[in-house]
């Protein structure tokens, strides 16, 4: 297609060479867009649809907004097509007025402003495959928007995948789907170099990497400089690992020189470990450029990633340059195969990031950045059998995230539940539950609608948590609120207030970026001026305890408890272990460990972990179980908690302890349990075993203590009580009026002697325990119940020779064998041959 074709942008200055790929489909897709209004627009990376299109439905005089999801492609894309972008804290005016990008947040800022979208035709949602909450919830909201208020709004999602089927579903229109627009871009080929490491490495777990795979990923770099021309792109989970693999490259020589176009932009700054940015000086040809690419890389170094280089160079990227961004140079591509994922545990109130295994889409992402220009390498930190094992695509992080900005968003927009908007994936019914009680604890929500706080927390440009403190405290806590907006540095500890102080005195990129966004927030803070009065430590204190509230901890035992009710620990050699009361900004829980982990907080008092959190009065009367301790007692008391967090108890006097009685009852073993109390419940339990109804089930005793225990239990105060309780006598209260217990479970039987000998009702059956002599001319086994006494039959010494239950079989059959064992050793007790006919006996013969 000839570059000057109406609707067809030419070239723009640092666009790739040639016809680039998108141009080929503008016509069908401007087509598809008047008529349908809106269209699903499917190109690989690298075939201009970023930059392209926008222009070119500018050119027809349609006013288009691209929204990007990362700041990174916000920024490139707008200064590639000359015209203006706006970010986060950041706006840039362009020479073309027709085309404005901006991140996916700050088009949910205008949307949640003025629902109309006055003076914008056309969204282009970049980046749709990547599913970011924020480009869901912006596409959800325009929908509703088009079929509402805009019937006239034109809407673009563009992806990187072929897979366009679900957003043609979505943006589809009068049950017709969205026309889908598939652009084929010049595709070099990519070898794939299979390069695991040597020998197994630990699994990634948590935020933690294996020292040994980053080593191993630093050596396939230095091993593609050699094998390969051109510039390395490698791709790594976090900033952590960029600066350490960054570390270990420091000093390698250029073992060839710079494949692709040179130009006169010099040495770059170059992102290093410890957040400086001075030039690296080398010259051309004699040594390699590192460069550090992640969201909080500053601007200069981003766009020299985006320019080619003066010396071959090594981009070291998280994912954020894994489909946005062309990297020109690039030949060769490293995957460490590892990205970040939001984790959050809904029940403690903490969310992280954890480290993942890649999926096969990304992995293939990242691949293709190696032949956008020229045919390229991947080397994988993988096995090809690892590689099948993969999960096909990412997990969208609408199914990962706390949501509580998003249900403040739905909430503001008018469907708090979310349940009425056009989402690929509805949120999580727990995580969305959480997320509207946090709400109703920042005072965002209530009753089912947000409140007017919520709303101006919704348009403050940072998280409800962060806007909430901000509001309450004004312009003074903008520096602390700029502070926790992003992940600090781990390297800073865990003092939040001595990180301040340090970005006080800082002038790297991190404390460049702080001081803007701190700028940023003391204009929009509009709260009240109280925290003037408060100290540097009292304003970080308090901004952190509100927007954390549940985090509030107070010092127990070794660690801290948390308002939640999560146990925390502090690392042993922190400033803050002497702090009674603590505010935590940044906290997780490790995998497998049952107490949350303090990575940064503040030291607080009493008085503003009152202010922040809601302070409890009520009556506890229940059984308590001291810490440490196995024994639980009564407890009627009037407790003052913050939380979880126990403030002060007094004494209530005649409260009524019933109910916490009966749960002693059930959960402990209270009772003094005599002999004589065992047995007469073993013998209740035998007629319950051996009749039924109406004999009660000893199982249930704690449950039918309103039946047995009355009315000690009345007067009963505390565990001593219930101990003293005569619990024999109060077993009989169980005997079924019509019944007597004597009668169908006698405590003794009488044996022909006329000993009357005590049963054991202990087993299933009644056991008698006799000598063998007393039951002579017994023929018969007795039965109690129906049931057969178990006969133990004793020797002369009172142990047992004998076990039956039917003592006739025993005379026919055991006892000569007994009668022979034992009359030589008691020769002065009497072994008749016939045990039926002799006169039973309890002593021995006289000695003559």
């Amino acid at each position: 297609m000839p570059p000057d074709q109406p609707g067809v942008p030419p070239d723009r200055p640092g666009a790739l060479p040639g016809v680039l790929p998108i141009r080929h489909v503008l016509p069908e897709l401007l087509d598809v867009l008047k008529r349908a209004g809106s269209a699903v627009l499917t190109a690989p990376p690298g075939t201009g649809k970023t930059t392209v299109v926008p222009l070119a439905l500018a050119e027809t005089g349609l006013r288009v907004l691209v929204a990007e999801p990362r700041r990174l492609a916000v920024r490139a894309a707008a200064r590639r097509m000359g015209v203006s972008y706006t970010i986060r804290g950041e706006r840039h005016v362009g020479a073309n007025p027709m085309v404005e990008v901006v991140t996916t947040g700050v088009l949910l800022q205008r949307l949640q402003r003025d629902q109309e979208l006055p003076g914008v035709d056309v969204v282009m949602l970049d980046e749709c495959h990547e599913r970011h909450l924020d480009a869901d919830t912006a596409l959800a909201f325009l929908l509703d928007v088009r079929d509402t208020l805009r019937p006239d709004l034109r809407l673009i999602a563009t992806s990187a995948t072929a897979d366009a089927a679900p957003w043609a579903r979505l943006l589809g229109r009068d049950a017709q789907d969205a026309p889908i627009v598939r652009a084929t871009g010049t595709t070099h080929p990519v070898e794939i170099v299979w390069a695991p490491p040597p020998r197994p490495v630990a699994p990634p777990h948590g935020l933690r990497v294996d020292p040994a795979l980053l080593s191993h990923v630093a050596h396939v770099v230095r091993r593609a400089l050699v094998e390969r021309d051109g510039d390395v792109l490698c791709f790594l989970p976090g900033v952590a690992e960029i600066s350490r693999v960054a570390a270990m490259l420091n000093g390698v020589p250029n073992p060839r020189p710079a494949a692709g176009p040179q130009n006169a932009h010099g040495s770059p700054d170059v992102h290093r470990p410890q957040g400086g940015h001075g030039p690296q000086d080398v010259p051309s040809g004699q040594g390699i450029e590192v460069l550090q690419v992640h969201g909080q890389a500053p601007a200069r170094v981003q766009d020299a990633v985006l320019a080619p280089g003066a010396v071959r160079r090594v981009v070291l990227a998280t994912s954020v340059a894994e489909s946005s961004l062309t990297v020109p140079g690039v030949r060769v591509v490293v995957d460490a195969g590892l990205a970040r994922e939001p984790r959050t545990d809904h029940a403690r109130g903490l969310g992280s990031l954890t480290t993942v295994r890649v999926s096969r889409s990304s992995a293939d992402q990242r691949a293709g950045r190696a032949g956008r220009e020229a045919p390229g390498a991947v080397y994988r930190c993988w096995t090809a059998a690892e590689h099948e094992r993969l999960a096909d695509h990412p997990r969208p992080e609408i199914a990962l995230a706390d949501l509580t900005a998003f249900a403040l968003q739905t909430a503001c927009w008018g469907s708090p539940d979310a349940t009425g908007l056009a989402l690929l994936d509805p949120p999580p019914p727990a995580a969305m539950s959480a997320a509207l009680s946090t709400l109703q604890t920042l005072n965002a929500f209530d009753a089912g609608r947000v409140t007017s706080r919520g709303r101006r927390m919704a348009v403050a440009g940072v998280e409800p948590r962060l806007a909430r403190a901000l509001i309450d405290l004004g312009p003074r806590a903008a520096e602390v609120i700029a502070l926790l907006s992003e992940q600090l540095p781990r390297e800073m500890g865990d003092d939040l207030v001595e990180v301040w102080r340090a970005a006080r005195r800082g002038d790297d990129a991190f404390t460049a970026r702080w001081r803007r966004e701190a700028r940023r927030l003391t204009r929009s803070g509009d709260g009240p001026r109280t925290s003037t009065r408060l100290s540097d430590d009292e304003v970080a204190g308090v901004a952190v305890a509100l927007a954390f509230p549940e985090r509030v901890a107070r010092r127990r035992g070794g660690g801290y408890l948390m308002a939640s009710g999560t146990e925390a620990q502090l690392k042993e050699s922190s400033k803050l272990a002497t702090a009674q009361w603590l505010a935590v900004a940044v906290a997780d829980r490790p995998t497998g460990s049952a107490s949350a982990r303090i990575r940064q907080a503040v030291a607080i008092d009493e008085e503003i972990a009152r202010q922040a959190h809601q302070v409890t009065t009520e009556e506890e009367v229940a059984w308590k179980v001291p810490p440490g301790g196995r024994r639980g007692d009564v407890a009627a008391r009037v407790v003052e908690r913050l939380g979880a967090i126990e403030l002060s108890s007094t004494p209530l006097p005649g409260a009524d302890v019933r109910e916490a009685l009966l749960y002693g009852l059930r959960t402990e073993n209270v009772l003094t349990w005599t002999k004589q109390a065992q047995a007469v419940r073993d013998r209740l339990a035998f007629c319950h075993r051996a009749v039924g109804a109406p004999w009660p089930d000893m199982d249930r005793l704690a449950d039918l203590a309103d039946q047995w225990l009355e009315p000690e239990l009345s007067r009963a105060r505390r565990r001593a009580d219930l101990e003293r309780i005569d619990v024999a006598a109060a077993l009989h209260r169980l005997v079924p009026w019509s019944q007597r217990l004597d009668a169908v479970a006698p405590e003794r039987v009488e044996v022909p002697t006329g000993s009357r000998v005590r049963l054991d009702y202990s087993g299933e059956q009644p056991v008698l325990a006799v000598k063998l002599q007393e039951l002579f001319g017994w023929e018969d086994t007795p039965r109690i119940a129906g049931v057969p006494l178990l006969i133990h039959l004793l020797s002369p010494a009172g142990r047992p020779v004998a076990v039956t239950a039917d003592l006739a079989s025993f005379w026919r059959e055991g006892y000569r064998a007994v009668r022979a064992e034992l009359r030589g050793r008691y020769p002065r007790h009497p072994w008749p041959e016939d045990p039926l006919t002799a006169t039973p006996t309890r002593r021995a013969k006289r000695k003559t």
